[in-house]
């Protein structure tokens, strides 16, 4: 079974009237020096049994340690990333301070083989995007939240169901 995460993806309008998004960078060596096609939403793994729009939150308050902003939250969607990992995600009008977010952190082997533990953060940086610029940085399955959040934002208010983004099979 697919492994299935939630994310909030949170939004803003620039002085300028640019639409912002936030995205995270992940910490840890293996991410150090990837940018293009490495950032993400915040978002983490949830259990079958436990609401995803929940995890979703308790997730964002972990990776970036402040709390979702208050608001309604607009379905989005769901997405599968290329290791096949499913994920849902709601998007949510706010601001938030890129310097004051402090993560949580994990622990790893590093240099792998040297059996020395380190510790780091989950997330080591976020940052507010206009949606072209957050195109080339998100990572390439979550693509299709940035397009669902435009149409959602452009069109009718969306429902509390959230619609499936996954490529359907090609027939034929």
């Amino acid at each position: 079974m697919a492994k299935r995460s939630a994310g909030i993806l949170l939004h803003r309008t620039s002085a300028d009237g640019t639409l912002e998004v936030l995205l995270e960078h992940p910490g840890g060596p293996f991410w150090s020096r990837k940018d293009a096609g490495a950032w993400s939403l915040p978002k983490g793994e949830y259990l079958g049994d436990e609401d995803p729009l929940a995890a979703a939150r308790r997730e964002f308050a972990e990776e970036l340690g402040q709390p979702v902003p208050d608001g309604p939250a607009l379905a989005l969607g769901e997405v599968k990333q290329k290791a096949g990992k499913l994920v849902v995600a709601w998007a949510v009008e706010g601001d938030l301070d890129p310097d004051a977010v402090v993560s949580n952190t994990f622990e790893m082997e590093w240099p792998r083989g040297s059996g020395r533990m380190q510790e780091f953060p989950e997330v080591d940086r976020a940052e507010w995007f206009g949606l072209e610029e957050a195109g080339a940085r998100i990572l390439e399955g979550q693509r299709p939240l940035l397009d669902a959040l435009a149409a959602a934002l452009a069109g009718p208010a969306p429902t509390d169901t959230a619609p499936d983004l996954r490529p359907s099979p090609r027939s034929g």
